[in-house]
């Protein structure tokens, strides 16, 4: 397929690998924060098994970045999140939440800490840009917020560190989870940090003018695939296993952190005045309604995630929905995360979801499915 056979018109935009990931054989595009995202490039069981034994790079420009300068910028930060950020290092990331005025999640991104006032907030799909513009006008803070040319790839895998070794040599195996580091790759200019949205292995490598995009895709393949590398979409198989949220699907405007047992990522006793403090103080004090939970879902494999969120009854009684389902081939089981009412979230506990294909018994366990305590990733 050519790159002009995809197209919605000018109004979404194109990332710059987009042209190369065409070439290297993505057939299908979603959209998310305006922008095409390769969705799909073969196989997604084959994508699965090439990230968790080999490597794969993914095209995740789409994932903007809000860059937040000034001499009030870390309080500004501060202000759009409930996690305590007083001793966040400069060239540290933090995985974050950004709350509204009732505790509602507005997008769930990871926070790079690139100077003692810059900072770029690396969004999943929602217009974070614009609600940090609107906070600033009447904040009283001397900040500047702008999207910058800035665009992430994703190499993801137990050989992406070799990849990396070949790429910019061994000092960047000194790069620990969750830092970052400005480099130059021939005149390439980038941050690279070790995160990424897998549960495996894996960098990020933020591309800081969009013009080289085509050149350092080629030379990240041609540099790679010695070591297995293959061109891939980020794996719905892979993050389900390792319980991460997909916004819009698993958290939205609605949800609040103590729904999804993130409590640690709430600090509620710090100085700050952050937005939402005081809906998360109450909700704290009162308990929430809903809970998250996993749920193995009986019945042949599923064909592919599911498309709608699935109701959950218990003895005839809607009690929830299924959020993200897939079947897991390593683990030989459909795998969902889900949403249910407080007194059904418990291991063990057995329900009924209306799939695509009818009603199948499910049982709620422990979720992350897979490597709950993130070995993989922080090795």
């Amino acid at each position: 397929m050519q790159a002009d056979d995809f197209g919605f018109g000018t109004q979404i935009r194109k990332s710059p690998y987009f042209d190369a990931t065409v070439r290297w054989g993505a057939t299908a595009f979603s959209v998310y924060n305006h922008m095409y995202i390769p969705r799909d490039f073969g196989d997604p069981v084959e994508n699965f098994w090439t990230l968790v034994n080999d490597a794969i790079l993914c095209d995740v420009a789409v994932e903007r970045q809000v860059e937040i300068t000034g001499p009030d910028a870390a309080a500004f930060v501060q202000m759009l999140t409930p996690r305590d950020l007083s001793t966040m290092a400069v060239g540290q990331c933090k995985y974050i939440l950004i709350t509204n005025a009732d505790g509602g999640i507005l997008n769930d991104p990871i926070l790079l800490r690139l100077a003692e006032n810059h900072f770029w907030i690396s969004l999943a799909d929602s217009d974070i840009l614009l609600w940090a513009q609107g906070l600033a006008i009447h904040s009283g803070l001397d900040v500047t917020i702008t999207e910058p040319d800035v665009s992430p790839l994703q190499l993801q895998g137990p050989k992406s560190g070799e990849i990396m070794q070949a790429l910019f040599g061994d000092s960047i195996l000194d790069l620990r989870y969750y830092w970052l580091r400005e480099i130059d790759l021939d005149g390439i200019p980038l941050i690279v940090s070790r995160t990424g949205w897998s549960s495996e292995l894996g960098y990020e490598i933020y591309l800081r003018d969009g013009s080289q995009g085509d050149a350092l895709w080629e030379r990240i393949m041609a540099t790679g695939m010695p070591f297995g590398l293959k061109p891939g979409h980020t794996s719905s198989i892979r993050r389900i296993e390792g319980g991460m949220l997909s916004y819009h699907a698993d958290a939205d405007i609605n949800t609040n952190p103590y729904e999804l047992g993130l409590d640690r990522l709430v600090n509620l006793d710090m100085e700050a005045d952050f937005i939402g403090k005081a809906a998360l103080r109450r909700i704290h004090e009162n308990g929430v309604s809903r809970k998250q939970i996993g749920l193995i879902i009986d019945g042949e494999p599923l064909k592919g995630p599911n498309t709608t969120f699935w109701t959950i009854n218990k003895d005839g009684v809607a009690i929830g929905k299924v959020t993200s389902a897939v079947y897991s081939p390593r683990l030989e089981r459909n795998i969902a995360l889900a949403m249910v009412a407080v007194d059904y979230a418990h291991i063990g506990i057995e329900v009924e979801v209306v799939t695509h294909s009818g009603p199948s018994r499910a049982t709620v366990v422990e979720r992350p499915f897979y490597d709950p305590k993130k070995k993989i990733a922080a090795a």
